[in-house]
């Protein structure tokens, strides 16, 4: 295939903080798969841009004037769920943590975080997976802890379900962990419906807060 016929992933970047901004745009500028096709400074703004253009990526900061990023979030998640969602965010509060990660957002980084860790967020995301840095997940396994708020609700899942939805935790897709099992993809594809069903999730994001509230991933705040 010609290198041309890649279509790039169309960013909308959403910030009150232009130094940011600027940062943000000067790092994509290097990548020939990223174009930043627009950038605001609030919620009302980004609305108005995804429902005209219909980015691939939101990249939002959570505080803005008016409309939060999580409110944001959610409002895309609600009319536009094919538009992919990374928070990035100075907080490591463990209840803002909390409130983007029910909100469906694909991924959350703190704004520290390393140039090569936000370009591997936006991969795994436009990828159709999650990216929740270490950091913002030990926050989140931390609050549960705190709270005690972890259930043992995995006693609706086989051993096998429970294998495989810590393999899809770490980021493999089916045709990964179906070598890595023996099986084929379309029973490992089987699985992963049943696993969504049987959890009461819809996509890869619920099934992510559902394995942190069942402390089936691999990170632990210790």
């Amino acid at each position: 295939m010609n290198s041309e016929e890649v279509k790039p992933i169309r960013i909308l970047i959403a910030d009150d903080h232009q130094m940011f901004i600027d940062g943000l745009k000067a790092l994509m500028r290097r990548e020939k798969e990223l174009v930043v096709i627009g950038e605001v400074s609030n919620g009302n703004q980004a609305m108005q841009f995804i429902i005209q253009e219909r980015p691939d990526l939101l990249i939002t900061d959570v505080s803005m004037p008016g409309m939060s990023g999580i409110e944001l979030t959610r409002w895309v998640k609600q009319h536009h769920p094919c538009v992919k969602v990374l928070v990035v965010t100075m907080y490591n509060d463990r209840e803002i943590v909390n409130e983007i990660l029910m909100s469906e957002a694909e991924g959350c980084i703190l704004k520290n975080t390393g140039k090569q860790e936000l370009l591997n967020a936006i991969k795994r995301i436009t990828d159709d997976s999650t990216y929740y840095s270490t950091e913002v997940l030990n926050i989140m396994m931390t609050r549960l802890k705190k709270h005690k708020t972890i259930e043992k609700n995995t006693s609706v899942l086989t051993p096998r379900e429970i294998e495989i939805v810590k393999l899809i935790m770490e980021e493999l897709s089916s045709e990964e962990i179906a070598e890595k099992l023996f099986i084929s993809k379309r029973t490992v594809d089987t699985h992963r419906k049943n696993i969504l069903q049987k959890t009461n999730t819809r996509t890869i994001v619920g099934l992510l807060k559902f394995a942190i509230e069942n402390n089936l991933t691999e990170y632990n705040s210790d």
